[in-house]
């Protein structure tokens, strides 16, 4: 029979500071320490999952306790070594807070923390999610971490340092642990690939890197789970994203295509074929979005390894991508990525999340993001003060706008337009009667025509407005108002942005 197999996260536990990936200033710091034998008597070592934290602990411990130390070489042969390596030391003990949290467990420590250590110079306690301590255990332990005996240091390590009581920080050295890069975990799984045989292409470790959030555990835990999938063909980045459910760049490609195409019957296709292999919809809403966030940095910034560090996608992928960022334009993107966080927010709440997933991409397809450009353009312009702006535009144009475009504009746009309305319209307070009544004094000349053939000639509509009498009511008309039908029996005019907040008044 077999030996018994170990795995890949516990094999490749770094053993040296040496073996330590991504966290060089620690490194760096705690090598000094033990070379100047400045020993702290508790350290509290902060960070993400899987950066780390408790393997340095161990170096630490290791390198204190070898018999040819304290020395940045244990040996690895000697009894306190081999202990710790074998997670069955007699003088590095090991807690997990989150399961010894009470005032009992940590009396239980300080009892037996004057006993002398068996095998090394040190009795060193690893405390694991020391956050998760309760108050009063937190309180019994601060005494002891003041003032402990001179054999004994605490190595304290969290995920959430905030949580931790300031009065314990204060007693310990603290090491910040930062995310270890793409790069570095990359690197470590290809030597951790060649040595265990492990047929894997670059791109799928890559994708393995990505979805690590910065933890090699993680990382390692992947590996070993891929590597059984088929030992007799190489791994790819299709095998890496079918185990964690994700949907490859091809597919969120078409989406995206289907969607700048409005071509609304294929991409609630693709959406019910993708749904059918088991992807929940928030899962495909946040894929595209982390897709789009990449098409987004692909449109902004111009140098290529700055765009290359922030996608993590190879040239030929982004090269493709290029094409596609072209036909919209950054604005149009950002507005599909807040409407599919609109969406997910929908979904979470929904007995139905499937049907508010197709309603999603209904959305996206028919959206004119043309006329939604053009708002946006406008209403700067208007912002700025430029009237012409919104004047100068036909009256088809106008109601076309009004008719296509699906979202309105913000609230703080509105409110700085309808300020500004109200101070100039503030003396005297002018009703929806008293308009129209100036409208019906109007005589419009027997020669007036239809829309059509009136909104290339400015002297008809400027004669109607020298015609009121009402000062604010002329100021009004002349710069918000767009004449829709001049005839003899209607006059219809439209009042562009502030019309329905004049109203309220």
């Amino acid at each position: 029979m077999s030996e018994k197999y170990i795995p890949l996260y516990r094999k490749y536990r770094p053993q040296t500071f040496h073996d330590l990936i991504g966290q060089d200033h620690i490194k760096k710091a705690l090598s000094n320490a033990i070379d100047l034998g400045r020993i702290s008597h508790a350290y509290l070592f902060c960070g993400p999952r899987g950066t780390g934290k408790t393997s340095s602990a161990r170096i630490l411990a290791k390198s204190l306790n070898c018999q040819e130390g304290p020395t940045l070489s244990p040996c690895g042969k000697c009894p306190s070594c081999v202990d710790i390596a074998n997670s069955t030391p007699m003088d590095v003990i090991e807690i997990d807070a989150a399961s010894n949290r009470g005032v009992d467990d940590t009396q239980k420590i300080i009892e037996k923390i004057h006993y002398v250590p068996v095998h090394g110079r040190y009795k060193i306690y690893v405390i694991d999610e020391v956050h998760q301590l309760s108050p009063t255990s937190f309180n019994a332990l601060l005494k002891t971490l003041e003032e402990p005996p001179e054999n004994v240091v605490f190595i304290l390590a969290t995920t959430e340092p905030h949580k931790v009581l300031e009065t314990v920080i204060s007693r310990c050295q603290r090491f910040d642990f930062k995310r270890i890069t793409v790069n570095d975990i990359v690197a470590r799984l290809r030597y951790i690939s060649e040595k265990e045989n492990i047929k894997i292409d670059d791109d799928a470790l890559l994708a393995i890197a990505q979805n690590s959030a910065g933890g090699m555990r993680d990382s390692l835990s992947l590996l070993d789970q891929v590597s059984i999938l088929d030992v007799q063909k190489t791994i790819t980045v299709d095998d890496i994203e079918a185990l964690l459910g994700k949907i490859s760049n091809d597919v969120l490609f078409q989406i995206t295509e289907l969607i700048l195409e409005h071509k609304t019957p294929e991409c609630i296709k693709l959406i019910g074929e993708i749904y059918d292999k088991g992807n929940e919809p928030t899962q495909i809403l946040t894929n595209l979005i982390q897709y789009l966030r990449n098409v987004l940095i692909l449109k902004t910034f111009t140098d290529r390894d700055a765009v290359r560090n922030l996608t993590q996608l190879s040239d030929d992928y982004l090269k493709k991508m290029s094409t596609q960022a072209q036909l919209a334009s950054e604005n149009n993107f950002i507005f599909i990525i807040e409407k599919l966080n609109e969406y997910i927010k929908e979904i979470k709440l929904s007995s139905n999340p499937y049907m508010w997933l197709e309603l999603c991409f209904m959305d996206l397809t028919t959206i004119n993001f043309d006329s939604y450009e053009n708002i946006l353009s406008r209403l700067e312009q208007l912002e700025n003060g430029n009237v012409s702006a919104i004047t100068s535009k036909q009256p088809e144009q106008v109601l076309s706008i009004k008719q296509t475009v699906a979202p309105t504009p913000k609230e703080v746009k509105e409110e700085k337009e309808v300020k500004q309305t109200e101070k100039r319209f503030e003396k005297p307070a002018i009703s929806s009667n008293e308009i129209n009544t100036q409208i019906e004094q109007v005589q419009p000349e027997p020669t007036v025509q239809k829309q059509s053939q009136v909104s290339g000639d400015s002297s008809v509509w400027d004669q109607i407005i020298s015609n009121i009498d009402h000062t604010p009511s002329k100021v009004l008309f002349s710069s918000k108002g767009l004449p829709i039908e001049l005839s003899e029996e209607k006059v219809l005019i439209v009042i562009i942005v502030i019309l329905h907040n004049f109203w309220d008044k």
